[in-house]
């Protein structure tokens, strides 16, 4: 039973919706079936317990009917209703959880009732709590639309023909939808197709921005900002769209729930790491300066957290552009926001990042030897700048023992991609034959340069160039 269903959602539940779900259970409106509640005591006491056992059906059955013959099928049918009760209680949270959705709900049930003294009121608190809502995604509009409808549908009947009915609003909030979450939709396709072969029909596209581009919907903030995403998406070659996308992300993103906000200020991001992968170096400063908005909207962090592999990113954005002193701030002051389980292994790497940047090798070699990465990217990471800070102290003994248990962790590894490994493997080849190099050998030394400059897939190639320049 411990891997039912049932089980395995009550097990996420906290302590304030176990005793949510068990005042819905109790609650005569939603359940009459005493065996159901329980059924879910039970099961809250197991998960609850410190010392977890496998329920056996036929205890549990013995517990609630006590002595009553054994009946599979009736046991099977009452975890069948506890668990459609949980998903009702699931569902409702979220209806309880949306005022907005609750009015236009009651608009309908008293629209369906014929209760005319309280189409007036109705109207009033579902404006009200439209007014008051924080945020104004493409949904917003679709309430709104709702909203309008239902309105319609309370007063067309005593209406005179001849009267201005409210239509007009109901169509404007239903295009406002329309046209925000298709384009949010197309903007996500776009971004798949860079990473995989499927085809997406999306119907309608070409007209939608030729509407757009008609009819002028920049007061409409989804429509205004996903249809700059949509720009930068196409058209990447022209600047300015991302520049204006920047400015609408800046001046509205504060109406969008946080998730999508980021989802937004992400297409940004994308387009400069693009940019930066095409040689735009300029574009590094534009990501950094991204990272820094997404900080202070407090967009990049999940329930107050950081993801660790977040917060690696956003220090080599800064070490790239030798913003030393930002960094080594940032990993203080928000060290604490990575999750336990990782704080230790990212604060560590990333700190040797610093170092290694700032060249200070010891401190690199130091933090490095603490701990041995679990993560493949991080354990990646750390051979690869121990390979480097070895070469660049002379410490040759320890490096050709790195050379060696790192090719065979490489070839050992079956997770990471053949192409990965290679690149690694390569930094590996070429920093050996430069360790092998007779010094004033210039005729090898080119052959090396040559082969370097060939090789496409290496990892750090810019610092093995260097080196090469630095021999010659």
């Amino acid at each position: 039973m411990n891997s039912s269903k049932t089980y395995t959602i009550l097990q996420s539940f906290d302590k304030y919706e176990i005793n949510r779900i068990r005042k819905f259970l109790e609650s005569p409106y939603f359940n009459s079936n005493q065996a159901i509640i329980d059924l879910f005591e039970i099961i809250i006491g197991d998960i609850l317990s410190t010392k977890q056992k496998e329920l056996e059906k036929e205890q549990v059955w013995d517990t609630i009917y006590k002595g009553k013959k054994f009946d599979d099928v009736r046991f099977r049918k009452l975890n069948s209703e506890l668990l459609k009760l949980v998903e009702q209680f699931l569902a409702q949270q979220i209806y309880e959880e949306n005022p907005i959705r609750q009015a236009v709900h009651l608009m309908e049930a008293v629209g369906n009732k014929k209760l005319e003294k309280l189409y007036n009121s109705t109207l009033r608190t579902a404006r009200r709590f439209s007014e008051q809502q924080k945020y104004r995604p493409a949904n917003f509009y679709f309430y709104q639309y709702e909203i309008e409808r239902n309105y319609y549908d309370l007063i067309q009947l005593d209406q005179k023909r001849t009267t201005k009915g409210n239509e007009g609003e109901i169509a404007i909030n239903l295009d406002c939808f329309y046209l925000a979450e298709k384009l949010r939709i197309y903007c996500y396709t776009l971004t798949r197709k860079k990473y995989t072969s499927h085809e997406y029909n999306i119907l309608f596209i070409d007209e939608i921005v030729e509407s757009i581009q008609k009819y002028k919907y920049d007061k409409y903030p989804p429509i205004a900002i996903y249809y700059q995403i949509f720009l930068t998406s196409t058209q990447p070659e022209i600047e300015k769209n991302y520049y204006k996308l920047i400015d609408l992300l800046n001046q509205h993103s504060q109406l969008f729930p946080p998730d999508e906000a980021l989802s937004m200020y992400r297409f940004a991001t994308n387009y400069c790491i693009g940019k930066v992968n095409r040689g735009q170096q300029e574009f590094l400063r534009e990501l950094f300066n991204l990272n820094k908005i997404l900080i202070d909207k407090e967009l990049i962090f999940n329930e107050g957290e950081l993801s660790p592999w977040g917060f690696k990113n956003i220090i080599l954005s800064g070490l790239r552009l030798d913003e030393f002193d930002w960094v080594e701030s940032f990993i203080e002051n928000y060290k604490e926001r990575i999750p336990q389980k990782y704080r230790e292994n990212a604060v560590t790497l990333n700190l040797a990042q610093l170092y290694f940047f700032k060249q200070d090798f010891e401190k690199v070699i130091t933090l490095l030897h603490q701990v041995e990465y679990e993560d493949i990217s991080y354990n990646l990471d750390s051979k690869m700048m121990l390979i480097v800070t070895y070469y660049e102290t002379d410490e040759i003994e320890p490096l050709y023992h790195l050379f060696e248990s790192f090719r065979v962790y490489l070839n050992r590894n079956k997770k990471i991609p053949q192409v990965k490994k290679k690149r690694y493997l390569n930094l590996i080849k070429y920093t050996k034959k430069l360790t092998k190099l007779i010094p004033g050998d210039k005729k090898t030394l080119a052959k090396i340069k040559k082969e370097v400059e060939d090789t496409k897939g290496i990892i750090h190639s810019k610092w093995l160039k260097e080196k090469i320049a630095e021999l010659e």
